[in-house]
């Protein structure tokens, strides 16, 4: 069983240079400064730690060295890519590192899947790449999308890459980002404009602060939607209190897709490879769905990780219609929480 810890409230941080003060870091050598949004949609959510762009975060930039990232499109272990996206020549490649690892200044890997959401990812990326610290990459992952999402993302952030996922569902595309991130966190971002950047190191200094796994909720204390109907709310809370009974532990907000956790229990979450093709006959494998972030709610749990959940706002999409379907997901995360549950119980035995 894993408990589940609020965040607290971090204090604010030192002015810069004076004792105590996290570093502050400009731009790597090579690497562009701080890229400005550019015009955007009055609700989108402006950049920076605490709303200020630029301003100091609770932890320090991350160490000089990262491991080699897979060729383009590539999937590091797989063998196999999907079609591979050839990357522009002014692309930003993250340097060699060894292997994921935990310290208080981690390079920070941010996923973005996305599906026909081009006029979203022109806001969502520059607002990602001005947090700071900054992160160590970003990786939209597409889902075939029809309205030159990809081509909006490589216009938007030349040095974000860019990878088609190898078959269909939110689960897949962020298998596939995880596989390609080189970060030591990651973090699993939505491109619908819902979720806000600022948030990201909130979400990092829990990690540090030795959370394995930092979970995104909208009803602790801090948190909030501008979005969510009371109809998905009251599903919501009969999934958090079916997945607590199960698991032992104290979620509040299930269903929420703002999370982020060490790149080192890659391994233990146990996902499908996505080197499998996509089965003949259109089904979707186990977690390729909607059901990704209960999956991997549960499998936290199961192994007794510490996890610790973040106030975070959600706001309303921005541009497009919503991919949710509020009976068929919430059925699908039923199911998932009864067949993780057995999952758990039969490696117990």
């Amino acid at each position: 069983m894993s408990a589940v810890t609020p965040a607290r409230s971090a204090a604010s941080p030192a002015p810069p240079g004076s004792p105590g003060a996290p570093p502050h870091r400009g731009p790597r050598p090579g690497q562009p400064g701080p890229h400005q949004p550019g015009p955007h949609h009055p609700g989108a959510p402006q950049p920076g730690h605490n709303g200020q762009a630029g301003h100091p975060a609770d932890y320090a930039a991350p160490p000089i060295g990262y491991r080699p990232p897979p060729p383009p499109g590539a999937l590091p272990g797989s063998g196999a890519a999907a079609r591979p996206i050839e990357e522009p020549a002014t692309a930003r490649r993250p340097r060699p590192r060894p292997s994921p690892r935990r310290s208080a200044n981690p390079a920070v890997t941010v996923i973005v899947p996305t599906r026909n959401e081009a006029r979203n990812i022109e806001v969502v990326l520059p607002l990602i790449a001005a947090v700071r610290p900054a992160v160590h990459e970003i990786i939209v992952v597409d889902g075939n999308s029809m309205d030159g999402t990809i081509a909006a993302a490589r216009r938007t952030l030349p040095w974000a890459r860019c990878i088609t996922q190898t078959r269909k569902g939110k689960g897949n595309a962020m298998a596939c980002g995880f596989a390609a991130a080189t970060g030591d966190v990651v973090v699993m971002f939505d491109a619908d404009g819902s979720a806000d950047p600022a948030e990201i190191p909130a979400f990092v200094s829990a990690l540090v602060a030795g959370a394995d796994f930092a979970k995104g909720s909208r009803f602790t204390d801090g948190g909030g939607s501008e979005d969510i109907t009371l109809l998905r709310k009251t599903g919501n809370a009969g999934l958090n209190a079916c997945a607590n009974a199960l698991f032992g532990t104290s979620y509040t907000d299930l269903c929420y897709g703002y999370n982020a956790f060490w790149a080192d229990l890659l391994p233990l979450l146990d996902l499908p490879d996505p080197a499998v093709p996509q089965p003949e006959d259109g089904t979707m494998l186990w977690g390729d769905g909607f059901e990704i972030e209960t999956v991997l709610n549960c499998r936290i749990a199961a192994a007794g990780l510490k996890i610790t959940e973040v106030p975070s706002i959600e706001k309303e999409r921005m541009f497009g219609e919503t991919n949710l379907r509020t009976f068929a997901d919430g059925t699908r995360v039923l199911r998932t929480l009864l067949s993780e549950h057995r999952r758990a119980e039969r490696r117990k035995s």
